[in-house]
């Protein structure tokens, strides 16, 4: 993670000493929970620890919505969204954007089966409405886990049960990105 921040950070500062502007703006960082396409709007959760902590913390609330970058050069991959934020593998909980009250909510689940070392979440996440289970993915886990799921949770939208992809942003205007990286979709190892 600092890799990336780093080289976020310099092709950032680079930016600016090119355009030659006088003043400096700010990197943000965030969970995308919704993303449309033909506006540009990316609405996220913000990460209050900075980038600070060793594993970010998307529980910034309310949500923030950014418009992308008008420059296409200056944008990464499009962000997929989602409304899982965090899978605890250990206790057990899984913190969720709860999109019609507005809040994060925090799921005790009793896991039904485990698989680790997955490498991708095809086919994830999955509502069996019969078993009455949902299959979640932990991206950092590399884990799939079904649960035991109750008839409200099971009545959710499916996107809520999916992990939006991280991203960084570079802006002056907290409505309107200059730079845009997906973390999620972009491998630095490569560039």
């Amino acid at each position: 993670m600092h890799g990336k921040t780093l080289a976020f950070l310099l092709s950032s500062s680079a930016a600016l000493i090119l355009t030659g502007c006088g003043s400096y703006g700010t990197v943000e960082q965030g969970r995308v929970i919704a993303y449309n396409k033909t506006s540009g709007q990316v609405t996220l959760i913000r990460d209050s620890t900075g980038g600070q902590a060793a594993q970010p913390a998307y529980d910034s609330l309310p949500p923030l919505s950014v418009k992308t970058p008008a420059d296409p050069d200056e944008m990464g991959p499009v962000p997929q969204a989602g409304k899982l934020m965090r899978v605890d593998l250990k206790n057990h909980v899984m913190v969720i954007y709860d999109s019609a009250a507005g809040r994060l909510r925090t799921i005790p689940y009793t896991p039904v089966g485990e698989r680790h070392n997955v490498a991708k979440a095809t086919g994830l996440p999955l509502v069996d409405m019969v078993k009455k289970t949902i299959t979640v993915y932990s991206r950092e886990d590399k884990t799939a886990v079904t649960f035991a799921a109750s008839d409200d949770l099971l009545a959710m939208p499916a996107d809520t049960w999916k992990t939006g992809d991280e991203v960084r942003y570079y802006f002056k205007d907290p409505a309107q990105a200059l730079r845009m990286m997906n973390l999620t979709r972009t491998d630095l190892g490569k560039s």
